[in-house]
């Protein structure tokens, strides 16, 4: 290795740290507003059809470190064939930019309704799984989450 080789890796490294310096000590970020109400992202996912307690499953810790990776996992009783099966699923939070985390789109062949993922929680909220059947009926859950170290921060 020649002098110019080490010259050239300190700065990279002395520029990397100095961004994260940078990063580090600005001042905290206000969460970004929200673009719309859980409501009505709700009724944009499944209409003015009634929403039924029951057949969905939510698992989420109750009490979260860090919003940034919460575990959660959503399953609907479903014997998933043809006659029988899941569409879709969508889940809902009350205080993140967006209220609806995510819409999962199932098929019969997924042998079993049941999805794991992480998301992110701006702050302590409640998460609300809801599941539209072949049948056109939808089924839902609902879980709280207290988080001590908020995500979904802009700056």
């Amino acid at each position: 290795m020649g002098r110019t080789d080490s010259i050239d890796r300190r700065r990279v490294v002395a520029g990397a740290a100095g961004t994260l310096l940078a990063l580090a000590l600005r001042p905290a970020a206000a969460a970004q507003p929200r673009t719309e109400t859980t409501e009505s992202a709700i009724r944009r996912f499944a209409g003015d059809n009634p929403i039924r307690p029951g057949r969905v499953s939510l698992d989420l810790p109750p009490l979260v470190d860090n919003g940034n990776t919460v575990p959660l996992t959503v399953s609907v009783e479903s014997p998933m064939t043809p006659a029988d099966h899941v569409r879709r699923i969508g889940v809902f939070n009350e205080k993140n930019p967006q209220p609806n985390v995510v819409t999962l789109h199932l098929r019969p062949g997924a042998g079993r309704a049941q999805v794991a993922t992480r998301i992110r929680l701006a702050d302590t909220q409640r998460i609300t799984a809801i599941a539209e059947m072949s049948d056109g009926s939808y089924w839902s859950a609902s879980a709280d989450a207290i988080v001590t170290l908020a995500a979904c921060l802009e700056g």
